[in-house]
């Protein structure tokens, strides 16, 4: 990537404009359905409905406005709905349970000091917008943008020394608070179940599960995530080495799993005044041991510097350095922090399995053209392949990163 100003909105090519909500439709359909919710007495209003023209792109994010009256008070309430994706869309995940995500940010709300938006109402049944959703609070903020990337320009990048580490500082506290969470294994079923390698609704013990049982179970979860994105379609044998290696080296981590976010990027986080105000997007929620979100945070902040060292830009080649984030992790928590480098691997595998995922749907809507070699369909293969070699740690050590 040489040339910045003309880049594409990458979430704009996997999400055609076909397959996102629309927002007039949304607008008229929210008003009886939110009456219903709430009462007559309320006499809600829909008063705007805005759908992001660069929203994620696992589900549909949709901005609402709504007025309603209670016990006496009537407001307007600045709201987030999400909506899962339809079947026509090509779906980046093969599971999208709303319920999971709304009860583990209610336990998190409840149960930690990690600031997440106030879940009013999952709506399990489609009919009312034809598909499942969930309302939340919307908070507001500054989010590190992906578009132009949060390390090329803007207000992260435009910030001072002390700011930028105020913001890794509060970042990092965001998973320390999490991961302090008591009994993580009573969260939810669904994930208790997941870590114990069990088919969700098996019965169980209900019992603390070990770190490494956990992430053994995860990286089977992720193989078998990958068989579903690639079914039918080229498979990157690039991904296949990575699975075959990692479960090769799986680390012997002590202790017991914790509740991890699982997209722990700041990406993912509203700030005000470079401190986290809101953490988002929970669909990736799991158990695992803490170094599961280390490694998902420390490598997201790798792929935007790998694409600005590509570009020839300076990047932030100081923010969220490896070394600095697992110092403060263990300051802030006394968690020791081992393998480093491993859970990095599998961070940007797991980030390999998405990326082929939305770059299959990408070809599919005819928007891009398939290459010869499936693994050039994976934007950060080479940093990928340099990892499973040995070698790209080794040239961050030697930068001094």
């Amino acid at each position: 990537m040489t040339d910045t100003a003309d880049d594409t909105d990458l979430s704009e090519v996997a999400r055609p404009s076909a397959t996102r909500a629309d927002g007039d439709h949304l607008a008229t359909a929210l008003g009886p359905w939110l009456t219903g919710v709430l009462g007559p007495e309320a006499d809600p209003h829909i008063e705007q409905v805005t759908v992001p023209t660069a929203g994620g792109m696992s589900s549909d994010t949709v901005l609402v406005d709504a007025t309603w009256t209670d016990s006496g008070d009537r407001r307007t309430h600045h709201l987030v709905a999400r909506l899962a994706p339809t079947e026509d869309a090509m779906p980046v995940f093969p599971r999208y349970d709303l319920g999971l995500q709304a009860e583990v940010m209610r336990l998190v709300g409840e149960r930690t000091a990690v600031p997440v938006p106030k879940v009013y109402w999952h709506e399990p049944s489609p009919a009312a917008l034809g598909r499942e959703f969930l309302v939340m609070e919307r908070i507001d903020g500054q989010i590190p943008p992906d578009v132009m990337p949060y390390d090329f320009e803007g207000w992260v990048f435009d910030a001072t020394d002390d700011q930028r580490a105020r913001l890794q500082a509060g970042s990092v506290q965001v998973l320390a608070d999490l991961h302090a969470l008591p009994r993580p294994h009573l969260v939810h079923p669904t994930l208790t179940a997941a870590a114990r390698g069990d088919t969700p609704g098996a019965p169980g013990p209900v019992a603390p599960i070990s770190a490494r049982e956990a992430l053994a179970a995860h990286l089977a979860d992720q193989r078998a995530y990958f068989d579903w994105a690639s079914a039918g379609g080229p498979r990157p044998a690039l991904i296949d080495r990575g699975l075959d290696r990692l479960a090769q080296t799986l680390p012997e981590v002590p202790g017991e799993a914790v509740l991890c976010w699982g997209d722990s990027r700041i990406g993912n986080i509203v700030y005000r005044d470079f401190s986290p105000v809101g953490v988002l997007d929970w669909e990736m929620a799991t158990l695992g041991p803490p170094e599961l979100d280390l490694g998902w945070m420390i490598f997201l902040h790798r792929f935007f510097e790998d694409i600005a060292a590509a570009a020839t830009l300076p990047g932030l080649p100081d923010l969220l350095r490896r070394s600095d984030v697992a110092a403060d992790y263990t300051a802030r928590t006394g968690h020791p922090i081992a393998d480093l480098d491993w859970f990095i691997t599998y961070a940007a595998l797991r980030q390999a399995i998405i990326m082929y995922r939305i770059q299959r749907r990408t070809i599919a809507f005819g928007a891009a053209e398939a290459p010869d070699d499936p693994d050039q369909m994976i934007m950060h293969a080479p940093s990928l392949a340099a990892m499973l070699d040995g070698t790209y740690f080794t040239d961050l050590a030697a930068k001094g990163l």
